[in-house]
């Protein structure tokens, strides 16, 4: 038996739920699409067709460009045997004016589930708020789920586990260190995040990963020392330094960030067999260095694969009949 093939938990029902943020699910939950993922990687792997989705649409909303999130979205569906719609801000009405509660009540008359890519996360809740069919939250400038359904598939593929392992992430304290201290909290995982002063995470999505954690048994740490946060860590996860939205802020933010650097020294307080984690794009020689990433601890490209993998499963569990 391999470290992934470890005992699954019992198939819950997710049909009609949304993914904002793991804060709405539980651990439980969480693992079943974790294990869901996983299976269905492998029947992707071996040739074996699973499409719960026949017939079924998605629509793709997009304010923000990306790589990963559309292409494993529409290649993801398809293979699930539905369509994806692709939707940017300039072709649909809600970026000319409609509220977001006509957008909502008028999709879900034609789709059968809407994924959105935003900045403000007021657009993902209002959307989910007034459409009656599944929403998921494929980014916005507070929270990034859908990547971190994807790092802690390739963690438990490559660990075997996630309860008790520590996670250091090092950089702006921005979407991906919110949705990282919210889900490892909720699966029993330590994590430490070190930034700069000035650029911290949310202070509320800290006492809120810190409460989640009081109860699963595991520790969210906050700090201004990246030396203390990979310290023993088992898994270290950066990000760019300045995300899409602040790059008129690349000049500031290098100066700031310079003592931040996941490098081969700093990788020494990290335990031997590490993994090396990262969302992508990445910027070698600014957040990490090609040494790293490049390195034979890096699980960039398995990581970036397990977007499609953990979306199909999420697209899945929340739209079939």
């Amino acid at each position: 038996m391999t470290a992934q093939q470890t005992e699954k938990i019992q198939k819950v029902d997710l049909r009609g739920r949304d993914f904002i943020e793991f804060t709405d699910y539980t651990a439980e939950e969480i693992r079943y699409l974790l294990d869901l993922a996983i299976e269905i990687k492998g029947k992707q792997k071996s040739g074996v067709p699973y499409q719960p989705l026949k017939g079924k649409t998605i629509g793709l909303i997009f304010e923000k460009s990306s790589t990963r999130t559309r292409v494993s979205f529409e290649v993801g569906m398809f293979q699930l045997g539905g369509h994806a719609l692709f939707l940017s801000k300039n072709d649909i009405q809600l970026g000319r004016g409609e509220t977001t509660h006509d957008t909502a009540k008028v999709l879900s008359r034609y789709l059968d589930g809407i994924m959105i890519r935003t900045f403000g996360h007021h657009n993902v809740t209002e959307l989910a708020e007034h459409a009656d069919i599944p929403v998921i939250n494929g980014l916005s400038d507070a929270a990034h789920p859908c990547q971190v359904l994807a790092d802690f598939q390739t963690v438990l593929e490559h660990k075997g586990k996630l309860a008790g392992l520590k996670m250091a992430y090092v950089g702006d304290g921005n979407n991906m260190a919110h949705s990282l201290m919210l889900g490892a909290a909720k699966m029993g995982m330590h994590v430490a995040v070190a930034t700069p002063e000035g650029y911290e995470p949310d202070s509320a999505v800290v006492e809120q990963a810190r409460s989640i954690a009081q109860e699963s048994g595991s520790q969210v740490t906050v700090t201004y020392s990246a030396q203390e946060a990979v310290k023993d860590a088992d898994i270290v996860y950066t990000d760019v330094w300045a995300s899409m939205g602040f790059e008129e802020e690349q000049k500031i933010r290098e100066q700031a960030f310079a003592a931040y650097q996941v490098d081969e020294e700093l990788m020494k307080g990290a335990k031997p067999d590490y993994m090396f984690l990262h969302c992508l794009p990445a910027h070698r020689g600014e957040e990490v260095s090609a040494g790293v990433i490049d390195g034979p601890n890096s699980l960039i490209f398995d990581q970036a694969e397990n977007r499609l993998h953990a979306q199909k499963a999420l697209m899945a569990a929340l739209m079939s009949e």
